[in-house]
């Protein structure tokens, strides 16, 4: 089987859709697939007909149905893609964002209409997607999200980020872009601070979003007595860089499942995320789970202190979550886990009728 991966992003850019795709690529072809990524970004409609010319996949797996999907709809595109099977992996931006903008969602249900498999890998996002795509749910196909390291390089987040012993650090991995709510983390991040000054606050991604960013940036230097911004840590070192922290953040305001909460998980760290659908299933399990951490309102600075005073003054608070979050970890699905069901889908997809 041969499969071409496009996406918004991909390796060496450190960002969530480009971790997602490294490690589809890597349990990939340690199954026997003939695997090739590219990034949608930096991909034009000609570059992209050649490569389906002299890949010739099987299958062309979009993860991002916006962001990498719309080019499928170029003329030229969608003329080389005919033959291939087209298999989507939507966003959380693409279920939570672009189908609330009408112009984006006609982009978007277009997308869909050439698909014949849709992954989904949350209850949440398949959920959304049924109210409404209705028509998607035919060509649902469940895969289970995993996560991994790639590689065990140390990383000292500490001395790096200009912390002692007596700081605890709040870590919000991200790329700098609206939606992941880094600016309007850091600004209530600042009102922590000022109430527990031993407080630290680091964010660790590349600027996405030029305009949001350089707003995010001008605010670090004006904070830069408890607040750092890392653009890129690598990505053979990001285990040891959430070992090093004390409560991992998501701050996002659309989620479709994580990669830097599972990734708190697996490293046993407590969090404190935005209660937004995504990110439930990480911080609260299911029934009967213990809670990995902590939620608030995205929307509410107030909240947003309120309960990152609670985990900085409960060092017992954090342990408990952090055991809960460790103990979830290890139940993750495995690369190989993933990978299998990605094959199945690819499967489907190939079996299926042309819609």
């Amino acid at each position: 089987m041969r499969v071409l991966i496009l996406a918004p992003s991909v390796f060496p850019h450190v960002t969530g859709n480009a971790v997602t795709v490294e490690r589809w690529r890597r349990a990939l072809s340690r199954e026997g697939v003939a695997v090739e990524v590219l990034s949608a970004q930096t991909t034009a409609p000609a570059a992209f007909v050649e490569c389906l010319r002299r890949f010739s996949p099987d299958v062309i797996h979009v993860h991002h149905a916006f962001r990498a999907g719309t080019l499928l709809l170029d003329p030229s595109v969608a003329a080389a893609c005919t033959g291939c099977a087209v298999v989507i992996s939507p966003g959380g931006t693409d279920i939570n964002v672009d189908l609330e903008v009408p112009d984006r969602e006609r982009a978007v249900a277009a997308v869909f209409r050439m698909a014949r498999a849709v992954i989904v890998q949350s209850k949440e996002t398949a959920d959304h997607l049924r109210r409404r795509m209705p028509d998607a749910d035919r060509k649902f196909a469940f895969v289970p999200k995993a996560v991994c390291w790639f590689g065990d390089e140390p990383y000292d987040l500490r001395k790096i980020a200009g912390c002692d012993h007596g700081n605890l650090i709040f870590f919000l991995p991200a790329g700098i872009r609206p939606v992941k709510g880094n600016l309007e983390c850091l600004q209530a991040m600042e009102k922590v601070h000022v109430a527990r000054p031993p407080v630290r606050f680091v964010v660790a991604g590349p600027a996405i979003t030029a305009e949001y960013a350089g707003r995010f940036e001008r605010e670090v230097r004006r904070l830069s007595t408890f607040a750092v911004w890392i653009d890129g840590i690598p990505p053979a070192a990001m285990r040891s860089a959430y070992e090093a922290s004390d409560i991992v953040v998501n701050a996002s305001f659309s989620e479709g499942l994580s990669n830097s909460l599972l990734e708190a998980l697996a490293g046993g760290r407590p969090v404190l995320a935005s209660n937004i659908p995504g990110n439930w299933w990480p911080v609260l399990g299911s029934s009967g789970d213990a809670p990995a951490g902590l939620l608030f309102d995205p929307y509410d600075a107030g909240a947003f202190l309120e309960n990152a005073l609670r985990l900085t003054d409960g060092p017992d608070l954090r342990s408990e979550f952090g055991q809960a979050s460790r103990s979830r970890g290890m139940s993750l699905p495995s690369p190989e886990d993933e990978a299998d069901g990605l094959v199945a889908a690819y499967e489907k997809a190939l079996g299926a009728r042309i819609p």
